[in-house]
């Protein structure tokens, strides 16, 4: 009976689950939490420790439950770029640079000056939130703890090495958020030293291993902290919402996914190398050989919709059930607002980092409802600018698969399939980045072929989501508004978000 661990580590907390191979049956999956700091306005931190310590408490606890059964594979998906500063064994220099900490925005714009031609992996330029111009920041803000550290690495990268005491990197978060060049299987000094860091790849781990690679058995340390009764084999992974590809059986060209959490995310492959205008990528061999990954998102989705429920109306549980009950009420721009989700930036069509968030329209006759409906439109306006510009392109997008926490909302789950008009396939109670990471853990153990069957073997079942016509004409009507005020207000978004900048 082979079973397999799936390890996602998420924005706030990591969930395990423990999938049984012959049956295709997730069996069980806990969770555990870590807390995140926000010391300045627009940086994020997480401590390392605490990611190693929650995942040993969850999978202890799942081992426990299930008898301690034996456990063929583990792999890791991460956020990304999640940067760790450490020393080679693993001691941590400083709390880590969460994701979505957006500090490194000049020294990501630097970045788009360079003309070397690997940048035109990733459009022409690194988004804030990637290792490299992070690791910019760091080195020049941070000197000391810079010149100190061993390893400069990600999450996934840190979790690997507490298991099996090896540093190596994932293909894919090297190729999607190294400069990594994934065709000549190298990085390139002369592009570090046009960025002023020319002693990072030093401190980078440079065993570059694809998706679904052995990397080795775990520790005994490993083991004993996860409550494990033998030493399974830990796969490579990657980026969370990335490995959920694999999970979701969206590898091929004309399939999309779309996971919607703290962010959104949508990904898709292409099966040749095209210019992406406003998107990240492509990506040459980052997931699957011989394929173009390309990588769009929102930085800000679920947790636009968190801050207004939780942190400014305070409200969880059966109060957070009847808000959601009345915003339901409200036809499509029924609320006479507008609102923009970019609290932490815009990933996608608009690679900036300075975009802010804003409501427009407000009355002293709003309400909570209000404001909330109209936060629900919003981030299902980016998800459909999106899925727009891909059409654009002239891209293909015959399938999407969707999963992640819009599907627990019912409102903003059909806000967005309304808002793209195309019916969307809904992984409802799958935890996609785990089915993926299970399906990796697979290939990395011997178990399967390859990732497509790999994933074809593990993948959950779906129901499709149908839009309502009518509706999808309101929200293309409040699209353009959303555009327009986009443009609109993007001057003063940037000189506010220049003035947090100073502050800081």
């Amino acid at each position: 009976m082979a079973r397999l661990l799936g390890l996602d580590f998420g924005t706030g907390g990591i969930r395990v689950g423990l999938f049984d191979l012959d049956s295709q049956t997730m069996l069980c999956e806990r969770e555990a939490f870590y807390p995140t700091e926000y010391p300045h306005q627009g940086w994020a931190e997480q401590s390392p420790e605490d990611w190693w310590h929650a995942l040993g408490n969850a999978t202890r606890e799942l081992m426990r439950d299930l008898n301690s059964p034996h456990i063929d594979g583990i792999c890791v998906a991460t956020t990304a770029s999640t940067v760790v500063l450490c020393k080679r064994d693993g001691k941590p220099l400083r709390p880590a640079l969460l994701w979505m900490d957006c500090r490194a925005a000049t020294e990501a714009a630097h970045t788009e000056s360079s003309t070397h031609p690997v940048m035109a992996y990733s459009g022409g330029g690194d988004a804030s939130e990637w290792l490299v111009p992070k690791s910019m920041w760091l080195k020049t803000h941070e000197p000391e703890l810079y010149a100190n550290a061993d390893v400069i690495c990600e999450c996934l990268d840190y979790i690997n090495f507490m298991l099996t005491g090896q540093w190596v990197a994932s293909r894919m978060n090297a190729t999607c958020k190294w400069n990594y060049d994934s065709v000549a299987k190298s990085f390139h000094d002369d592009l570090f030293l046009e960025f002023g860091v020319a002693d990072l790849v030093k401190k980078l781990p440079t065993d570059v291993r694809p998706v679904g690679a052995s990397i080795g058995p775990i520790t005994d340390l490993a083991m004993a902290h996860l409550g494990l009764i033998n030493k399974p084999i830990v796969a490579q992974g990657g980026i969370d919402a990335h490995i959920g590809m694999v999970g979701a059986g969206t590898l091929a060209p004309g399939d999309l996914l779309l996971i919607s959490g703290t962010s959104s995310v949508q990904l898709f492959h292409l099966p040749a190398e095209m210019p992406v205008p406003g998107f990240w990528g492509p990506y040459p061999h980052a997931l699957i050989d011989d394929h173009w990954l390309v990588e769009a998102g929102q930085v800000s989705t679920g947790s636009v919709l968190s801050w207004f429920s939780k942190q400014i109306f305070e409200l969880e549980g059966e109060n957070f059930e009847a808000l959601l009950r009345r915003a339901s009420t409200i036809p499509v721009g029924g609320s006479g607002l507008m609102t923009l989700d970019y609290f932490m930036g815009n990933r996608t069509p608009y690679r900036d980092p300075m975009l802010r968030g804003a409501i427009v329209g407000l009355t002293l006759g709003h309400d909570r409802a209000s404001l909330y409906h109209s936060a629900i439109e919003s981030v299902a306006l980016g998800s459909a600018n999106v899925i727009k510009r891909i059409r654009e392109m002239g891209v293909t997008c015959n399938r999407i698969v969707s999963a992640g926490g819009h599907v627990k909302n019912p409102l903003w789950l059909k806000a967005t399939v309304d808002a793209i008009g195309q019916p969307i396939e809904i992984s409802e109670n799958a935890n996609l980045t785990i089915y993926g990471a299970v399906a990796s853990a697979a290939v990395g153990a011997g178990l399967m072929k390859d990732l497509v069957d790999a994933g074809r073997a593990v993948a959950p079942k779906t129901r499709t989501a149908h839009p309502d016509s009518k509706a999808h004409a309101e929200y293309s009507e409040l699209l353009e508004d959303y555009l327009k005020l986009t443009d609109t207000l993007a001057s003063i978004s940037h000189r506010l978000a220049m003035r947090q900048l100073e502050v800081n």
